[in-house]
């Protein structure tokens, strides 16, 4: 099951793509991270990403695919996605 929980403790169950967006969208100064975590009974380890907002209003994305060995972080998640392209207009 797909869990998200918001800094204030929010918690929606079986989130769909637009409570997320929804949730992200909503990262503010007091409710400054979020946890979308997989619980599966049937799998040992621990599957989540948690992203957080920074002071300097950049993000901090962490994940952890099920061991400790498969847990990653970036401070700096701008350099990840390319930027559209944009037509020169006359």
């Amino acid at each position: 099951m797909l869990i998200a929980t918001s800094a204030r403790g929010h918690v929606v169950k079986r989130p769909s793509k637009p409570v997320i967006g929804t949730m992200l969208a909503n990262l503010r100064r007091g409710n400054e991270h979020m946890v979308l975590e997989r619980q599966d009974e049937d799998r040992d380890g621990d599957w989540y990403v948690q992203v957080l907002l920074r002071d300097n209003n950049t993000y901090q994305l962490e994940y952890r695919e099920g061991v400790a060995t498969e847990h990653h972080q970036w401070n700096n998640i701008g350099h990840m996605f390319t930027p559209p392209a944009c037509e020169a207009s006359d």
